[in-house]
């Protein structure tokens, strides 16, 4: 905290590190008086010279910068870590660290924290490190060392085995800074890269976030967003109006319903910041530490041989008639504990964090009443990267089937549901965690294969007597297996209805799967819960593994 007057060289305190607007620069200046500045040895000088820079640490771009961030809807760095962590957790780091620039002005800007409060804290009782950036210092503009203070509290999660939560508001790379402040994104990267997998990353995206600054959050496990809040996209509006002539606002191009629905960028949207902060606190509660931990059991409260009779009446009668397979899941599983992932995107698969014996679990489930539970390019993406996920951190897969097949059409094959589809087939093949499957209707052709069935590892696989498996429907199948018979039967539907009868009767059903061991029983439906807790606890010991190599060549 010294320096030198380069003109008379005599010593003359310390120079200003704040904006001289700030509100605190005027107390803080007032007090570094030369009789102040002599009594300085003072303890309780220093005490209060520590309290008073510590305030203005907290302060960020001051109240009135502050006030505009209320106006515009949205909390303050510090408030939302309030509301993230327990209270009283928050430890921060690097409070005094201001930016290094001194081009355009910028040396008469320095506030302390350079615009990112970092540090770590507890949620649920665990330990997490943050980084929330202040949208009130320089708009949250990322600079060398804004980078460096994010970086540090990603090193440390790393080195002791903790999640990662960034909460991202910031108009981008600060352009005073050039290239140093694209380096600080590349380090961050990085870091996102060499965590993956091996501590969860969560990102929370509470205003602009552009450009460069998209692949971090892009990188981490998942993306929390508000509606009118958050915004993401690589070019903004004007650049896409200055190149393609499209007028678009920021909503339509990046909101949060953008990517909640369309882009399946984000897997969490909400309407209010604390209802988005809450639901990140809810994900870790299912989640382990790191990818050697195993994910927190709880006492659901729930018997764990709790038999459900409106199971037996949900399959309709008729086979292409749908059902919610919602209410599969919440008859099965611990009762409250289902938490859907990305709920508004390819709603034709269900994938979500659950419990079984309070013990957690990630589900994937086809839905029946979207589009009939056909797998298609969205669908297959979105179940493929949360079954890597589960993978990652121990968490054992529940997978419900009732799938028709794949989508058909020129637009799926077209836009890759081939290497897509695989990416779903390699996820499910890859993963070492318990697999459980219950077929409970359809199963047919490839997607049968592809939903977790006993060739690719699945460790118990069940079907409920309403389930159909087989190579196709019996419609699709008769009319190419008896195509000739049918054209030359005098009545050709009558003959159609009567071999469809026949096929189903023999082929449509679970027991030649399972006269082959291709599924391990075929159980009363009421049974399905105690059933899979029971498997849970028989493969909590398992132990599988991949061929060494330094990584498989995914689909991509």
């Amino acid at each position: 905290m010294g320096g030198e007057d380069r003109g008379d060289r005599a010593w003359r305190g310390p120079r200003l590190a704040f904006p001289a607007h700030h509100p605190t620069a005027g107390t803080l200046r007032a007090s570094l008086t030369p009789a102040y500045l002599g009594t300085m040895s003072n303890p309780r000088r220093l005490l209060d010279d520590l309290h008073l820079r510590q305030s203005q640490a907290e302060q960020g771009g001051g109240p009135e910068r502050l006030a505009q961030q209320h106006r515009k809807g949205k909390l303050s760095a510090r408030e939302r870590l309030d509301l993230l962590l327990d209270p009283g957790s928050f430890v921060e780091l690097d409070r005094f660290v201001t930016h290094r620039c001194t081009d355009f002005g910028l040396d008469q800007q320095r506030i302390p924290g350079d615009g990112v409060v970092t540090g770590h804290g507890r949620v649920h009782g665990r330990l997490v490190y943050v980084f929330s950036q202040d949208f009130t210092v320089f708009g949250g503009s990322l600079s060398e060392t804004f980078a460096e203070k994010i970086c540090k509290v990603m090193d440390l999660a790393l080195r002791n085995g903790a999640p990662i939560i960034g909460l991202n508001d910031s108009g981008g790379a600060r352009i005073q800074e050039g290239v140093a402040s694209l380096g600080g994104y590349a380090d961050i990267f990085l870091r996102n890269t060499l965590a993956s997998g091996v501590v969860p990353q969560l990102s929370v995206v509470l205003g602009p976030c552009a450009g460069g600054a998209v692949y971090s959050p892009a990188i981490t496990d998942f993306i929390f967003m508000v509606r009118g809040v958050s915004y993401m996209f690589v070019t903004g509006p004007n650049v896409v109006k200055t190149v393609t002539h499209e007028e678009v606002t920021f909503d339509q191009l990046g909101g949060a319903d953008v990517h909640g629905q369309t882009s399946g960028v984000a897997h969490f949207v909400h309407d209010t910041e604390p209802a988005c902060l809450e639901a990140v606190r809810a994900v870790l509660a299912y989640l382990p530490q790191n990818n050697l931990d195993e994910p927190p059991v709880v006492d659901a409260g729930d018997p764990v041989d709790r038999r459900e009779e409106q199971l037996l009446d949900l399959i309709p009668d008729i086979a292409n008639r749908p059902y919610d397979m919602h209410q599969v899941i919440a008859m099965v599983l611990d009762r409250e504990s289902w938490l859907e992932v990305q709920p508004d995107y390819a709603g034709n698969i269900l994938t979500g964090f659950a419990r079984l014996g309070g013990r957690p679990i990630g589900v994937v489930a086809n839905q029946p009443a979207v589009l009939a539970g056909v797998l298609d390019i969205n669908a297959s993406l979105k179940a493929a990267r949360f079954i890597r996920f589960c993978d990652c951190f121990n968490l054992p897969l529940v997978t419900f089937v009732d799938v028709p097949g794949f989508l058909p059409g020129i637009a799926q094959e077209h836009g890759g549901i081939i290497k897509h589809g695989a990416k779903l087939l390699y996820a499910y093949c890859e993963a070492t965690v318990p697999k459980l499957t219950v077929i409970t209707r359809k199963a047919y052709g490839g997607a049968y294969d592809v939903m977790s069935s006993k060739h690719i590892r699945g460790d118990l696989n069940l079907a409920w007597p309403t389930a159909e498996i087989a190579v196709m429907g019996p419609k699709g199948a008769v009319e190419i297996l008896f195509k000739k018979e049918i054209e030359q039967a005098p009545d050709p539907e009558a003959e159609t209805a009567r071999r469809i009868e026949e096929y189903t009767t023999r082929f449509a059903n679970p027991y030649l799967a399972a006269s082959r061991g291709f599924v391990d029983d075929v159980i009363d439906p009421r049974n399905t819960r105690p059933r899979l807790i029971e498997a849970l606890r028989t493969l909590a010991t398992k132990r599988d593994r991949n061929p060494a190599r330094k990584h498989g060549n995914l689909p991509l």
